[in-house]
């Protein structure tokens, strides 16, 4: 029997379509997935759409439809670009589906029966954009610390998840399993930040609005995102209070959480202790990726700079775009993406390396052998060499597999290519095949290197699938050929297979069609951004100019960011204002990366009342724009620190 291995995303919220930044969750976890198919690993592949909330509602109020027929279409958007990425999900979750909804219901139910759920009552001001509650001390300047949105004074009936009764229990689980959180990083922050300091117990239903699953003990109330949404985990695989399926039994815990770096607080903190309280596994690892940014900067429709998984497969192709996302983000670091940087590696490592190979040894074995893969016969030195390097990229590479550090087995699989290459330019076939006497060695050379590309060919398998399917066509692979367990050695399986005629692979990037592609897609943005743009918000009373001149703004250099602790959207800076520096905390953690920040130069309000924003002082404001998407306002590198804004 299988192993099993169960795999899952975090499930796509249906606000919106997804961009090119949102999408590289999936291929990544469909790599994974893909790559333990290959181990003989008996894989479900889960993923979804989360589709409740106040933002839902909103979103529907202002399309004129219910909430249902707006997420319906959404969902159907993320499952199709899902589809077009060759994402090869075993399961598709919708949180609207009936069993789903019913089972959440019964989780509550129990969790509230057993006391770990209780009923309480927010009271404080309301951030709306945050949907949080905020103490008068915690506010900023009277506006939301998180976003800096202005708040209303309400109160809120709730029902409460008891987080501070697990949280020891869960810190020596964390500190007693390294692998359950991944990589380290994550792993320390959620001790150091977050558990170690103590945990608050968390809302977990809001009464405010009705799209959610309603709490069926108490009308009032809907069950909020941390058990909802969470829950898809198990539900879709068949959980119950009142007795699971069998499938639930085979399958959890699960294997692997894939999610975004931003939400690993809700997969490693709120989702264990959920699960400790319903008795049930943890899952073995939660993996915490980086964000994909788009010239060093979060994707945002507001800010215009949002690429679409869809534009660069119509020009590009699948398995470019699938290898450039997987090649870019290690586990540590942020990427990026632009048009220009997809075609640069496209014709890097795709086009003149991986193409190459293939189209030369293709075409020679056809002039030489007749099309025919000849047996090894007379061998070198250069080819014990050559074994030896693509038998190490190979090992190299199943253990970044395993690690799941697909950016680094890109780069073994490329070398391993690349060492094909040197090998050809080494072994020089088109002189060897000048001489009958040579007829042998030129054998031995055709057969190491069909060799060499069936092991790459099945290491490029999770990568790059649709490329990978018609190398092994051409050369004549078995599926049983590309298994992980034939990776160990040369077994020069191709031999006596007949080898096809090979076009371009990858066809290498016209710099000139590339432009003429981005003026297309920037002809049409205006149109799109005009139906997207909100109306401007009036102006506020006048002010005279003695009043303005009270306002310092100065130009200031960001020379270090970094996150608040315990806080999803603060960020901390240091800004270089030429004759000092100012320590300045910012709502905008959700929207710029600290590393995206380092550099730039921003206009700080430098006479404003410095304030502590959870518990960290900020002696400044900058100045940004926007509500649902915060835009910093930056300023020229020639401008002069210090200078003073007119």
């Amino acid at each position: 029997m299988k192993e099993k291995f169960y795999i899952t995303t975090a499930i796509a919220y249906t606000s919106q379509k997804p961009h090119i930044g949102n999408v590289y969750e999936a291929v990544l976890t469909d790599a994974i997935a893909r790559y333990k198919r290959q181990s003989g690993k008996d894989v479900f592949f889960l993923t979804g759409t989360d589709e409740h909330g106040q933002k839902i509602e909103d979103y529907a109020a202002k399309a004129g439809v219910s909430p249902k027929a707006y997420v319906d279409g959404v969902a159907g958007e993320i499952r199709a670009v899902w589809d077009a990425f060759g994402v090869s999900y075993d399961g598709f979750i919708r949180t609207t589906d009936p069993q789903h909804e019913r089972v959440v219901q019964k989780i509550f139910r129990r969790l509230y029966e057993q006391g770990d759920i209780y009923k309480g009552a927010y009271e404080g001001h309301y951030c709306k954009p945050c949907e949080s509650f905020w103490t008068e001390s915690q506010l900023a300047d009277g506006c939301c610390p998180d976003c800096g949105a202005p708040v209303t004074r309400a109160s809120e009936e709730a029902y409460f998840l008891r987080l501070s009764k697990y949280q020891d229990r869960l810190l020596e689980y964390i500190e007693t399993h390294d692998d359950f959180i991944v990589p380290a990083s994550r792993r320390n922050e959620m001790i150091n930040n977050f558990l170690r300091p103590g945990l608050q117990d968390l809302c977990v239903s809001r009464s405010s609005f009705k799209w959610g699953i309603p709490v069926d003990f108490d009308g009032g109330h809907v069950i909020y995102v941390w058990i909802d949404a969470l829950s898809n985990y198990i539900t879709a695989i068949g959980y119950d209070p009142d007795g699971s399926s069998d499938a639930y039994k085979k399958l959890w815990p699960a294997d692997l959480h894939v999610i975004g770096k931003d939400i690993v607080r809700f997969h490693t903190i709120y989702w264990p202790i959920i699960l400790m309280a319903l008795g049930e596994p943890l899952p073995r690892t939660v993996l915490g990726h980086p964000w994909l940014l788009f010239n060093r900067d979060k994707m945002s429709k507001s800010k215009g700079n949002v690429i679409y998984g869809d534009d660069l497969i119509a020009f590009f192709g699948l398995d470019a775009v699938r290898y450039y996302l997987l090649s870019e983000l290690s586990l540590q670091n942020d990427g990026n993406i632009s048009f220009e940087a997809v075609a640069a590696r496209t014709n890097t490592d795709l086009a003149n390396i991986l193409g190459n190979l293939v189209s030369r040894t293709a075409a020679m074995i056809r002039q030489y052998f007749g099309g025919v893969v000849p047996a090894a016969g007379e061998t070198a030195e250069a080819d014990a060499a050559l074994q030896t390097a693509v038998l190490g990229c190979a090992s190299s590479a199943v253990a970044h597999y395993e690690r799941y550090e697909l950016a680094d087995a890109c780069a073994d699989v490329i070398s391993l290519f690349r060492h094909c290459n040197k090998y050809i330019d080494e072994t020089t076939p088109w002189v060897l095949a000048k001489s009958e006497a040579d007829r042998a060695r030129l054998a031995s050379v055709m057969a190491n290197l069909a060799e060499a590309v069936r092991i790459g060919c099945a290491l490029f398998t999770p990568i790059a699938p649709d490329s990978a399917a018609k190398i092994a066509a051409l050369f004549g692979f078995a599926s049983e050929e590309l298994t992980t367990d034939t990776l160990d050695a040369f077994r020069f399986c191709a031999s006596g297979c007949a080898v096809g005629a090979c076009g371009a692979l990858f066809a290498r990037v016209d710099q000139k069609k590339l432009e003429e592609y981005l003026k297309q897609l920037s002809a049409g943005k205006p149109q799109d951004k005009k139906q997207e743009e909100k109306p401007a918000e009036p102006v506020p009373g006048v002010i005279g100019i003695e009043e303005f001149q009270k306002v310092a703004l100065r130009v200031g250099q960001i020379v270090a960011c970094e996150p608040v602790p315990k806080s999803d959207k603060l960020l901390k800076l240091s800004v270089d204002l030429g004759s000092e520096r100012r320590q300045v905390v910012s709502g905008i953690a959700k929207f710029y990366t600290p590393e995206s920040l380092v550099g730039k130069k921003i206009i700080l309000v430098a006479n404003l009342k410095p304030v502590k924003l959870r518990g960290v002082e900020s002696n400044g404001m900058i100045l940004a724009s926007g509500e649902d998407e915060i835009k910093v306002v930056f300023v020229d590198d020639s401008v002069p620190n210090g200078s003073t804004v007119r």
